[in-house]
């Protein structure tokens, strides 16, 4: 069976220029992520997690080397076809829950679907089926102060999935929870990945989060350090 490749970089260099000096967050950085996979990026501050990131998210373009969207060269797409590709593969989980607090957890993951402008009568069900899945359809009229940690970033999954993407980008979801809820979404992220055929990038410091992961690639000042795979093969 062919493998199908959703993200590609090759020989990729991010540059950033700080006064006088350039630093190189990443230096020729090629890897492929396949559909399918659960994929830990782990590393030290400074390894170029957060900028890997940004580019795999196809948030921002290399300085040099290429990046592929599901075969597109992102270079190549004008801002609005990158930005209509990327909202249709690419779902975001981030630290932070980034939900407006003056919307009920219903209306918080109703959001991507009405830039969308789907079908009001579609979006319903959708937001309250991803709620259901996400064991909270009981509190969908919340507003997220009304809320607990583990149950906003929950609202904040939910969001991410509502347009269904292929690809969830999750950056320190587990960062800001205690120990237990953070298990709780992460047991959430591997469920998605196994039941639901979601690929899951996730970025973290927490090796014991990496674990949980198909795929573990460590980065170290800028470069593929090491590739682990099929780390869930028994």
């Amino acid at each position: 069976m062919s493998v199908e490749k959703l993200v590609t970089l090759k020989d990729v260099w991010k540059t950033y220029v700080m006064g006088e000096v350039d630093v190189h967050a990443l230096r020729g950085v090629s890897l492929d992520i396949n559909r399918g996979d659960f994929v830990a990026i782990i590393g030290a501050s400074g390894s170029g997690k957060s900028t890997m990131m940004n580019l795999v998210g196809c948030l921002d373009t290399p300085t040099k080397g290429i990046i592929e969207l599901k075969g597109k060269d992102i270079n190549k797409l004008s801002e609005s076809s990158l930005a209509v590709l990327r909202g249709k593969t690419i779902g975001f989980v981030f630290q932070q829950y980034n939900l407006i607090p003056t919307l009920s957890a219903f209306e918080n993951v109703l959001l991507p679907l009405e830039l969308q402008e789907v079908n009001d009568s579609i979006s319903k069900k959708q937001v309250l089926k991803t709620l259901d899945l996400v064991g909270l359809s009981d509190k969908s009229h919340h507003l997220p102060t009304q809320l607990s940690g583990g149950q906003q970033q929950r609202v904040s999954i939910a969001r991410c999935l509502v347009a269904n993407p292929e690809i969830i980008l999750a950056d320190e979801p587990t960062g800001a929870l205690d120990s237990k809820t953070g298990k709780e979404i992460l047991d959430l992220l591997v469920r998605l990945w196994k039941d639901e055929g979601k690929t899951v990038i996730m970025v973290t410091h927490d090796l014991s989060l990496a674990k949980l992961a198909n795929t573990q690639i460590e980065l170290k000042d800028g470069k593929i350090y090491s590739i682990k795979t099929n780390l869930k093969v028994k």
